[in-house]
């Protein structure tokens, strides 16, 4: 294991979970495959979302009320784009994981401009690309800074991540985030990163099933698992460190609460682990308010991330502005906000900051 490097790119599965996995001798064939994907990593990030300006100095960006998106095939190489096999205007084709990356894009496009008015990614319909079948045994889904990167999985852990509509969004939800507020990928900002990336596949998912926050499972990742994993998702948002608990894979780390918070310098300090404390303080207020998710605590949450939240803000920091955004709502939305923070740790009922600001990022 000492010639595998660090594994830090924003894909769903954490490194964590691989580096356990590649150690295992109970599967065999996903240990190797994770092995693989350690030392794969994701290609660098070669573009970012940009709008551009003509000889006028006028901005230029199509804006449209519907997605633009196209498929492309890596052929189970590490070569990105791939081969394009389906754009906006074609039908389903016979390869499923294709088509179910195509609606899964279209699934969160649809969330992100019905309930916030965003167009795409970063708010100027930005087209929507995604490669699948990228690698072999590729045991990972990520956000490249440009599209989305499917693998196959091993199958025997892992299947197809495109089955997962939480899973595509989340991912893609890191592009939302890229374009707004930047949250850096380490420590406390980058478990919010994590965290928001978590809310927006959750809301995703929701939406396309036309779910209540309490109708909702709450989880990440879910169907991505085998039969063979001791596991219902790679996420509990609702209740975080319950998503798998395996013999070989070991229980889901994430903590609920900031007495349990994890000083860890793996994990670009903890950003898939901690995540699962602002996890569960959305799902609270999300609860508590009841209705559809993404009308109550989704508004506030998004006009957070989008509102001039700094890059490297902490959990008190994010808290303090969700309180803000909340307080222009109503009381009964500032009070369920501020309720759900106070009971995952980060605000103190009584000084309304607890000792989550002491906590190193």
């Amino acid at each position: 294991m000492d010639s595998i490097r660090p594994y830090s790119i924003q894909g769903i599965v954490p490194g964590y979970l691989l580096a356990r996995l590649a150690a295992s001798g109970r599967y065999s064939h996903a240990a190797q495959a994770a092995r693989q994907t350690l030392i794969a990593g994701r290609p660098p990030y070669h573009s970012t979302l940009e709008l551009s300006i003509d000889a006028s100095g006028a901005l230029v960006a199509e804006v449209t009320d519907a997605p633009t998106r196209t498929i492309f095939d890596a052929q189970n190489t590490e070569r990105l784009p791939g081969v394009r096999v389906r754009g906006e205007d074609d039908p389903p084709v016979s390869d499923k994981t294709v088509n179910e990356a195509f609606d899964g894009l279209g699934a969160t496009f649809d969330l992100l401009l019905d309930a916030f008015g965003r167009d795409s990614l970063d708010g100027a319909g930005a087209a929507l690309n995604a490669t699948v079948h990228y690698g072999v045994d590729y045991d990972n889904a990520f956000w490249d800074g440009s599209r989305m990167v499917f693998g196959d999985g091993d199958g025997e852990v892992f299947g197809g991540f495109t089955r997962s509509v939480s899973v595509i969004a989340h991912e893609l939800g890191h592009g939302v985030i890229q374009s707004s507020a930047g949250l850096i990928y380490q420590g406390q900002p980058g478990a919010l990163n994590e965290s928001v990336a978590d809310v927006l596949g959750a809301l995703t998912e929701q939406h396309l099933q036309g779910q209540t926050a309490h109708e909702a499972s709450w989880l990440v990742g879910e169907g991505i698992f085998t039969d063979a994993v001791q596991g219902r998702a790679l996420r509990d948002m609702l209740h975080p460190g319950t998503g798998y608990d395996d013999d070989e894979l070991g229980r889901d780390p994430q903590p609920a609460h900031m007495r349990d918070y994890v000083h860890t310098a793996e994990d670009n300090g903890g950003v898939h682990i901690n995540s699962g404390i602002p996890n569960r303080a959305f799902a609270l207020a999300a609860r508590t308010l009841g209705g559809y998710a993404w009308e109550g605590a989704g508004q506030v949450w998004y006009r957070t991330l989008t509102g001039g939240l700094p890059a490297d803000a902490d959990f008190v920091q994010f808290a303090e502005r969700t309180l803000i955004e909340a307080s222009t709502v109503g009381d009964a939305v500032e009070r369920a906000v501020r309720e759900a923070w106070i009971a995952v740790g980060v605000l103190d009922a009584q000084r309304g900051a607890a000792d989550a600001r002491r906590a190193p990022r």
